[in-house]
């Protein structure tokens, strides 16, 4: 399955790092390029439950493609909810079922750095976005 061209980039940018902080730098800096949501947005209705952070995730189908924007109030989960919305931007609905979660992150090196409780946070969004396109 090609990797949209978001996901390549994060990709690319990560084989580059070193050691883990090089990597943690560079989570925080995808964190920082994710767009800010409205206030409006942050409601109780876009929150995605089973965060131990608050996350806000929209989605939106475009031409059978899904867009989805996301914000949170950690800055790690930031920086990997950004990672996880590059992987999954531009997907349809039945890429979207197929997107491994475990694996992603895997390849970029940061499997190690995803306690239980943010993977089971990671998972709860990319079910929120599966749903979203069910």
């Amino acid at each position: 399955m090609t990797l949209p061209a978001d996901a390549q980039a994060a990709l690319d940018s990560f084989e580059h790092c070193t050691g883990w902080e090089q990597r943690a730098r560079l989570l925080m800096q995808w964190g920082q390029r994710l767009p800010e949501l409205d206030l409006a947005d942050k409601n109780e209705a876009n929150r995605v439950h089973g965060c131990e952070s608050q996350v806000w995730l929209l989605g939106e189908l475009r031409d059978g493609h899904w867009q989805f924007a996301a914000s949170s109030d950690a800055r790690l989960i930031r920086g990997l909810v950004a990672l996880l919305l590059a992987r999954v931007n531009g997907l349809s609905g039945e890429q979207l079922q197929q997107v491994d979660l475990p694996e992603w992150f895997n390849q970029l090196g940061l499997s190690r750095q995803l306690s239980p409780s943010r993977s089971n946070g990671l998972n709860a969004v990319l079910q929120r976005m599966r749903e979203l396109a069910g």
